[in-house]
């Protein structure tokens, strides 16, 4: 009961004030505080995407509004919008740190939501096999994985040997569409030594597994951190500026190769108990992704 008094009075009343007298003495307004007082990354840039552009915000229903749409622009809105909030708060021009934060943390929340978009639009997209584009994509992948090994015809056992399920690897793309081939082309396209080294582990007579099924599952990992917002922390610290699809498939290489390393070290009885590990795989994950200051990518 005490705890809803004190939070009723201190949000109404004694916040208003306190704010005022840091105001006073600092000569900063309460999000001028926020993005000086947040280290670069994700954690300046969180702290105005959750909640730090309200916490910032006057009492006056027009300065809520402008903060509160600021977190919403596009891309091509975000100057604009700096200037509408520097204008708002009265925050001189020359005050060019705090102009410079906000438009990158502007520039990060928009493009996340971007960047969003463009990874499901892409796995919205089927695969198509008289799509020629989707041929080669899918006969790249075969060239870059078994150089020394010619595939003799498009529908083949051999498209097991890289851990597919069956003759026709378009039927496993169903879940994931293009994407899914999409990211297992990145990482063997730029990761060439260890896609082979994982593809040749994953063929271990006791722990191996299906290399490109369990690829292809990664994505759907990806994509759902992506789609629940928990890869912000990463890709704020990642990059100071727009999230890009390079930036998804980068974290995409990090899981294949970190679920490689966790499934041998994890022992599983058997490839039945797949769906357990992945879990507890995708568990260890989201608790890296917590941490304000995480960056998960393939060098580290």
């Amino acid at each position: 009961m005490w705890a809803h008094v004190w939070g009723f009075l201190y949000n109404n009343y004694f916040r208003f004030w306190l704010k005022w007298i840091l105001r006073l003495l600092t000569g900063k307004c309460e999000l001028q505080r926020v993005l000086g007082g947040a280290g670069a990354g994700a954690r300046r840039t969180l702290s105005l995407g959750n909640g730090g552009a309200g916490a910032g915000a006057a009492r006056l229903p027009r300065m809520r509004r402008v903060l509160r749409n600021a977190v919403r622009v596009e891309e091509a809105e975000v100057e604009k919008c700096v200037r509408d909030i520097m204008k708002e708060k009265k925050i001189e021009q020359k005050d060019t740190g705090f102009k410079t934060n906000l438009h990158i943390s502007l520039l990060q929340i928009s493009g996340y939501k971007k960047l969003y978009l463009n990874v499901e639009n892409l796995r919205k997209v089927p695969y198509d096999s008289e799509n020629e584009e989707h041929e080669e994509q899918l006969i790249e992948l075969w060239n870059l994985l078994m150089p020394h090994e010619n595939l003799k015809a498009r529908i083949s056992k051999q498209w097991c040997d890289i851990g597919f399920q069956g003759d026709d690897p378009k039927t496993d793309f169903r879940g994931m569409g293009l994407l899914g081939l999409v990211n297992l082309v990145y990482f063997s396209k730029h990761y060439t030594n260890e896609a082979r080294q994982i593809l040749s582990r994953s063929n271990h007579p006791k722990l191996g597994y299906s290399y490109a099924i369990v690829g292809i599952n990664l994505t759907e990992m990806a994509y759902s951190l992506l789609k629940n917002g928990a890869l912000k922390a990463h890709l704020y610290n990642v990059v100071s500026g727009l999230p890009q699809m390079e930036h998804f498939h980068q974290f995409y290489c990090y899981l294949v190769y970190e679920f490689d390393k966790f499934w041998f070290e994890e022992e599983p009885e058997s490839i039945m108990h797949f769906n357990q590990y992945r879990e507890k795989f995708h568990e260890k994950v989201k608790g890296l992704l917590l941490d304000c200051s995480v960056v998960l990518t393939l060098q580290d």
